[in-house]
């Protein structure tokens, strides 16, 4: 009986409960607004950017006062989304004293598009 799984299989393992993380993350109606938000920033949310200290390129960045006042949410239940969905891979953030902004992960979000086109 063989009781260690090998390089392939933990990897398969691991990428299937990043997926899970993923899909309890979106399935949300507010979760999944909010990464739908951040696909366009610009059409949906203020310029941001004013904490942001010169020199730091985080495009596509919004402030989490700006998404909780679109998803009309409390303050704690908005960074608990945001946070979820960061843990799963989806978002990425960058802090700057007492502001927090988040943008898609793009690259995330393109690896479970092919691990949809090609395990699914």
């Amino acid at each position: 009986m063989r009781s260690r799984l090998t390089y392939r299989e933990i990897s398969i393992y691991n990428i299937g409960m990043k997926t899970i993380d993923i899909f309890k993350a979106l399935s949300n109606e507010t979760r999944l607004n909010m990464l739908l938000w951040l696909r366009e920033p610009e059409k949906h949310f203020p310029a941001q950017g004013a904490h942001i200290p010169k020199g730091v390129n985080f495009a596509g960045g919004v402030c989490v006062g700006d998404i909780q006042e679109k998803a009309g949410l409390s303050q704690s239940t908005v960074s608990s989304y945001l946070n979820m969905m960061q843990k799963a891979g989806l978002l990425e953030s960058f802090r700057h004293g007492q502001w927090t902004y988040y943008r898609r992960n793009e690259a995330s979000i393109q690896a479970l598009a092919e691990e949809i086109r090609t395990s699914l």
